[in-house]
């Protein structure tokens, strides 16, 4: 069962995903199953392959610098692109293709799944020196997620 609870920014676990630190902000477990929160600090090279998730739905706050997303087609080129500002708020659906990339030096983002089993992956991976996506794609099947392309260029 879930309480209520209040996070701050630094309060809740750091695990490292690649070359990343990411916060867990709010756990699965923590909320019955209902949501998971993480923190991340991203840099352009760390942009995912775009990609869908066919079991949760997927939300973004964009706390500093800005990033750009890419959604709605399985090509990279023909997505649509959207600019993302400190503030903003960006939904992605499960199975609506998507990604991002920052567009300056570094950004804060909160990345939110409903449901929240797919931090599952995100631990599973754990630190490496290089992203590695295309050599995890059973361990993204085990949570629902189909790569479709390439990620955007750095």
């Amino acid at each position: 069962m879930s309480i209520a609870l209040v996070r701050n920014p630094g309060d809740g676990e750091n695990f490292r995903y690649y070359k990343s630190v990411i916060e867990q902000v709010v756990s699965n477990a923590e909320t019955g199953g209902a949501v998971t929160v993480m923190r991340l600090t991203v840099r352009p090279e760390d942009a995912p392959p775009l990609h869908s998730h066919s079991r949760e739905d997927e939300s973004f706050v964009v706390l500093s610098g800005r990033v750009r997303y890419w959604v709605g087609s399985p090509s990279l080129a023909e997505c649509d692109v959207h600019e993302a500002e400190p503030g903003a708020y960006i939904f992605v659906p499960r199975f609506t293709p998507h990604t991002f990339q920052t567009i300056t030096p570094a950004a804060d983002v909160l990345v939110i799944n409903n449901p929240g089993a797919i931090e599952g992956y995100f631990h599973a991976i754990g630190p490496a020196d290089a992203r590695s996506d295309a050599e995890h794609t059973d361990i993204l099947g085990h949570y629902g997620t189909v790569l479709l392309d390439n990620p955007p260029p750095s």
